[in-house]
């Protein structure tokens, strides 16, 4: 795992170092942890990390192509239209987890929940954590986490955009689930004996069997307070031909992360004994899809995605 590199706390309009001191010059301004400790810089002198590889495709930046963004490479682009040509329906499933996501961000809201932890975020966009998240509840507090140095690039403007509640960016690794529960940034910004919404969406199918994935996501769980969710969606072969699930899964073994896809019952057990909200886990776009409706060809979606709360 790579230690965290880039941070960025923001709330309200004073931007606080890790014990609670206002940063340098307020807003607009956010943190580096190096090895000597925090520094504290302007945003605008902020230069990409160098471990930055833009020669290898890296899934987050293949989900913004997916999406339509702009934050990807020649390299992402290239593995991403493999994949498409794979498996056509894959902007759409990107589409509909993206949707997932907002509805299941509200829903927690809903419950009263307020810390919102968001592993494998990827590169924030439209319909983020963060965005719905503040329009339900002002108040709420999101932690991003994610291993590619590109994401911290758009920490700036995450921070200069969500002014009410507070986000936090780490650079950090799901397969270290102890170093990201240990790491100072997520103690300041949320208190792990509170209900927390842990967000694994799209992002365990990156992590082999071999990796520890069931260890990973139990200690994450293990640290839940009661009352806390697990938001989960989940590439699956269930739902294509086989064929076609694994031509997917090649073109994901020649980038920086592996493509695991795991049908119904393997994807069930990262819940643990948390109870399963309606309608449990299903099709992806069918979670509680009567909020926005079910876009045409949503069957070809290869995917589960639930909800479940710590009791």
């Amino acid at each position: 795992m790579s230690e965290d590199v880039a941070r960025g706390v923001a709330g309200d309009d004073t931007t606080h170092g890790p014990s609670g001191e206002p940063a340098r010059d307020g807003a607009g301004e956010w943190g580096a942890a190096t090895g000597s400790g925090w520094q504290w810089a302007r945003s605008e002198d902020w230069q990409p990390p160098t471990e930055l590889n833009t020669e290898v495709p890296h899934p987050a930046r293949m989900y913004d192509y997916y999406l339509g963004g702009k934050d990807n490479f020649e390299a992402d682009r290239r593995a991403a239209e493999a994949a498409i040509t794979a498996y056509p329906a894959l902007p759409l499933l990107a589409r509909t987890n993206r949707a997932f996501l907002g509805r299941a961000v509200t829903f927690a809201a809903g419950l009263g929940i307020r810390q919102f932890l968001d592993i494998g975020t990827g590169i924030p966009a439209v319909g983020s954590t963060t965005e719905v998240a503040h329009r339900v509840a002002p108040d709420a507090r999101v932690v991003y986490v994610d291993n590619d140095p590109i994401v911290a690039t758009h920490a700036r403007a995450l921070l200069a955009g969500h002014r009410a509640g507070h986000t936090t960016v780490m650079q950090a690794d799901l397969r270290d689930p102890a170093a990201i529960l240990g790491d100072p940034g997520l103690k300041q910004a949320i208190d792990l004996a509170e209900p927390v919404a842990l967000m694994l969406v799209a992002v365990l199918h990156f992590v082999r069997d071999e990796e520890g994935v069931d260890e990973i996501v139990a200690t994450l769980r293990d640290a839940l307070a009661p009352g806390s969710a697990l938001i989960l969606s989940h590439g699956s072969p269930d739902f294509v031909p086989q064929e076609m699930a694994d031509a997917g899964a090649r073109v994901y073994s020649r980038a920086s992360a592996p493509l695991v896809l795991r049908e119904r019952a393997r994807v069930e057990s990262f819940f643990g004994d948390f109870a399963q909200a309606e309608p449990g886990l299903v099709q992806l776009p069918l979670w509680r899809a009567d909020q926005d409706g079910l876009p045409e060809g949503w069957q070809q979606v290869s995917a589960y995605a639930g909800v479940a709360v710590k009791a």
